[in-house]
């Protein structure tokens, strides 16, 4: 059997790693990578998110640069959002789809514009641990003769600064004013006097920014904002941040058997206004017939924490299953993500989550359960 040190050879490692070592961060294995859980607690770097400014190293997360001349209509066959809506600078939180519907991937697409020779420009956000299916799905289905494709997912530091504080603490490291950026917006831009990619996305619930630069300036950047009084923060801070925003975790809350339409995703599928893509017939049926099963928010009654995979019973009976839970730091009660079949869905109705042998009630809620009052709009 391995030991801690053999498992740890055969994991990769950001470009941040001897930092985010330096700080005495807590590790653990994540999606092939060594990762930070926690560097000063999970709950202090939750609030510092909340309250004032945190980052995180996302450099494990893949990153794909796409060009081509009709790039957005060959990817406009692999997603159910139509991104022929994209202006340059704006961004699509969207899905990978197989043929049934379900989902490859959750990934978000920059779009950069198109140049004067018709050559359109972007970049593909993935998850750590789906980059390398990812990233042959994409080549399998994309035509490699019109499409350019570089995988930089190695190559670039990326940083998340997020909280309320966080644009006005990073604006003193960038050149460009990030004022006028909006959510889901994006620029070229130019950090500690190099060249970067600044994105207004993350995965927090809160405002901030998504910082792409080469490895050497995301070592300075990462120091420079600790001076400034940014909080290091790790997965799980990261987790239960996503969690009150109630994002999904891909591969715990959805997978390659969840739709989009169960996933509580149907406001990325617009079959109005596209043509055809990859698992449309299934999500046309499956709308058609209504859905089988639901995803719902839930608010546990005490201090009982809904943990993955336990299950969600209705009248004694099996309904649903928990994907994700913890204890909200913000909140201060238990949430949780589940599944249960969709006339269970409605929000108010009560449930029952069976922990450890026992039941304990829970309530669907409405999404999300936290929301911010910071973050800029579209």
């Amino acid at each position: 059997m391995a030991n801690k040190e053999e498992i740890a050879l055969t994991l990769a490692r950001t470009p941040l790693f001897t930092a985010v070592q330096e700080l005495n961060a807590r590790l653990t294995s994540f999606g092939g990578w060594e990762m930070p859980v926690q560097f000063s607690g999970i709950t202090k770097e939750h609030e510092a998110v909340r309250r004032e400014s945190g980052m995180f190293d996302i450099s494990h997360m893949g990153k794909f640069s796409l060009q081509g001349k009709n790039l957005v209509s060959q990817l406009q066959g692999l997603v159910p959002s139509d991104l022929s809506r994209l202006q340059p600078s704006q961004a699509q939180y969207t899905v990978l789809l197989n043929p049934k519907g379900g989902i490859i991937d959750d990934i978000i697409f920059y779009y950069q514009g198109e140049d004067n020779t018709g050559l359109q420009k972007g970049f593909i956000i993935v998850n750590a641990a789906t980059t390398a299916k990812d990233k042959a799905w994409l080549l399998e289905h994309l035509d490699t003769q019109q499409i350019e494709f570089q995988d930089l997912s190695t190559e670039k530091v990326l940083v998340a600064i997020q909280g309320p504080k966080a644009t006005e603490i990073l604006q003193k490291f960038v050149e460009e004013d990030l004022t006028p950026v909006k959510a889901y917006g994006h620029l070229d831009a130019t950090v500690l006097g190099k060249p970067a990619f600044l994105a207004r996305t993350g995965y927090t619930g809160e405002d901030g920014f998504e910082v792409m630069v080469e490895p050497s300036v995301g070592i300075e950047l990462w120091q420079k904002l600790i001076e400034a009084g940014v909080i290091p923060a790790g997965l799980g801070a990261r987790d239960t941040l996503r969690l009150e925003a109630a994002m999904a975790l891909y591969g715990q809350d959805i997978d390659d058997t969840t739709t989009p339409l169960e996933a509580g995703l149907g406001w990325l599928v617009h079959l109005d206004t596209k043509g055809d893509f990859i698992g449309r017939k299934a999500l046309e049926q499956q709308k058609a017939n209504g859905v089988q099963r639901k995803v719902v928010r839930l608010q546990m009654q005490g201090r009982n924490i809904a943990r993955h995979g336990y299950p969600v019973l209705s009248a004694g009976k099996k309904v649903g299953e928990i994907t994700s839970g913890t204890l909200s730091p913000t909140l201060g009660y238990p949430i949780a993500l589940a599944y249960v079949t969709t006339e269970l869905a409605k929000v108010d109705n009560q449930l029952e989550v069976e922990i450890r042998g026992k039941t304990y009630p829970a309530t669907v809620v409405k999404r999300p359960f936290y929301k911010s009052t910071s973050r800029v709009s579209k």
